[in-house]
């Protein structure tokens, strides 16, 4: 039976681990408060508490076939610390979820092969990449909602949001579990890919329908702004796994 640690089960990691659990995967899964341990494990999930700052040993949390990376942190310090640990583990296969935020706004479609920013993000990116003790793949996801991440509770009464005629970059928890999922099941490793919907509305489009969908007053926007955007591409990631968007329409989501 194979099994996943997930450093970082959150938003993200925790329903993940589930899904694995129900797929047959044995599942350890990390978090950094102690009172989520008990909720761990009431979903059965293996669970240890991992701050990757405190340098301290992970030898049991590494013992699984694959990791998946779903923090937050950006010490790269830590991080250099943590693959050390994991070039002496057992683990050979790694997914490193990371963000279309590597790239800068370039009034254009970004790729993989667009040259992202250099921030400490990217930099966690290629230690993982250039490492040959294992294999990773990266995958960039965009702008995460779903459960508990509705878009319109992200900009409070009053606020006015920035460039309404730009352009979301977006993608539903349901569909990062799922391409997680097919990374695994069709052993795609040593690559890195962009998760996005397909959908880029225009932001005054969807922060709007967003804010009526939750029966709340229409957010003010900035106006005047010279344009600044970019619109992901995700046509690798579809290419490469065959997969389909489980939710591609943004402006008619149900969270």
């Amino acid at each position: 039976m194979k099994s996943v640690s997930i450093l970082g089960c959150g938003w993200l990691g925790k329903p993940l681990a589930i899904s694995l659990l129900d797929d047959g995967y044995i599942v350890k899964g990390s978090t950094t408060s102690e009172e989520k341990l008990v909720i761990l494990k009431a979903s059965e999930i293996d669970p240890y508490l991992i701050d990757i700052s405190e340098f301290e040993e992970h030898d049991f949390f590494l013992d699984s076939d694959i990791l998946v990376v779903a923090i937050t942190s950006k010490d790269i310090d830590a991080f250099e610390n943590l693959i050390q640990q994991i070039e002496n583990s057992r683990v050979k296969k790694i997914i490193f979820i990371s963000s279309t935020s590597v790239y800068p706004n370039i009034n254009a479609v970004v790729t993989e092969d667009t040259k992202t920013k250099q921030t400490a993000l990217s930099e966690i990116e290629e230690l993982f990449r250039k490492n040959n003790f294992f294999e990773t793949t990266i995958l960039r996801f965009s702008g995460l909602l779903g459960p508990n991440r509705h878009p319109g509770n992200w900009f409070s009464e009053g606020h006015k949001i920035k460039q309404p005629k730009g352009f979301v970059n977006m993608i539903h928890l349901e569909d990062c579990i799922e391409i997680i999922h097919e990374v695994i099941d069709q052993n795609c490793w040593n690559i890195t890919l962009n998760a996005c919907s397909n959908h880029h509305p225009t932001r005054k489009d969807f922060y709007s329908i967003a804010k009526l969908s939750k029966n709340l007053k229409l957010p003010e926007f900035e106006e005047n702004e010279d344009l600044i955007y970019k619109i992901v591409s995700s046509k690798k990631i579809q290419d490469t796994l065959d997969y389909t968007f489980i939710h591609d329409d943004l402006l008619s989501l149900e969270i």
